[in-house]
């Protein structure tokens, strides 16, 4: 079946494909080697004390930091605890902001009645309500949860809703022209016309999400990578810090990347 197809393409449009997939690939490999030398130079300039090693640490110590964690029997828990917050935040943010977002579309009023509402709370510091969650819910993961809800729902709310109604509306009136009922309008046209509005505030709910459960953890955590970053600053340990920032880093990639692997998934099988 594949050599049929390719047998069906043009030598144009075959030439077009190699010369995406070069391009693909060249991206790839400068972005490898991007990191490379920057990762290369930090340890260059270290070791050599053109930098302080100390202050910045260097990617040989922070190899050595993780070595030790996993020896200590803490590293894969410091990690597991972080992203299973971030995870749980991540998903209820985006479920619960999409749903509130369709009951907004659903009723003018009430979008109306929180359109001021929502701006109010989008422009408030959330950090700040950090201790209030913490006395109204207790110090633990389920406060941690909460503050980074609390970052994400806003967004996540008006990045939809704007999608809705960034909807062409002919093919609203189309639908409603011959009988669709609201619901119908909603299954049909809306979700289907506002999939790369939702798979966006996705991407945008991962590093709303880290944010949320870093900041959590800087205030009540005993566990996480949010807690060695406060414990490494307080006691000098800034190669437990860097560690810590190295591998959230490397966490909050591997999350947007299943993130966009899911958009692909779910093109595909539209398709």
């Amino acid at each position: 079946m594949s050599n049929l197809k390719q047998a069906n393409i043009s030598p144009e449009h075959r030439n077009y494909l190699r010369q995406v997939k070069r391009e693909k690939i060249l991206i790839r490999l400068t972005q490898l080697f991007i990191l490379i030398a920057a990762f290369s130079l930090w340890e260059i300039f270290a070791s050599l004390k053109i930098v302080d090693p100390f202050i910045t640490s260097q990617p040989s110590r922070i190899l050595s930091t993780i070595s030790n964690l996993y020896e200590q029997g803490v590293l894969f828990k410091h990690i597991g605890i972080t992203c299973l917050e971030t995870i749980v935040g991540f998903i209820l943010g985006t479920t619960t902001g999409t749903l509130i977002a369709i009951i907004l579309w659903w009723s003018e009023f009430l979008s109306k009645v929180s359109e001021p509402y929502l701006v109010i709370l989008n422009s408030l510091p959330k950090i700040a309500l950090g201790p209030v969650f913490i006395v109204w819910i207790g110090a633990g993961p389920a406060a941690i949860i909460v503050m980074t809800l609390a970052i994400s729902l806003i967004i996540t709310i008006l990045e939809v809703l704007s999608g809705f109604i960034a909807v062409d509306q002919e093919k609203i009136k189309l639908v409603q022209t011959f009988g669709g009922t609201k619901f119908q309008v909603l299954t049909k046209v809306l979700l289907p016309a506002s999939f790369p509005t939702i798979i966006n505030a996705l991407k945008i709910n991962v590093g709303l999400s880290w944010v949320g459960v870093i900041v959590g953890e800087f205030l009540v955590s005993r566990a996480g990578l949010g807690y060695l970053i406060v414990y490494g600053g307080q006691v000098f340990k800034l190669d437990l810090v860097m560690t810590s920032v190295i591998i959230l880093g490397i966490a909050a990639a591997l999350m947007y990347q299943g993130v966009v692997y899911l958009e692909r998934l779910l093109v595909k099988n539209k398709i």
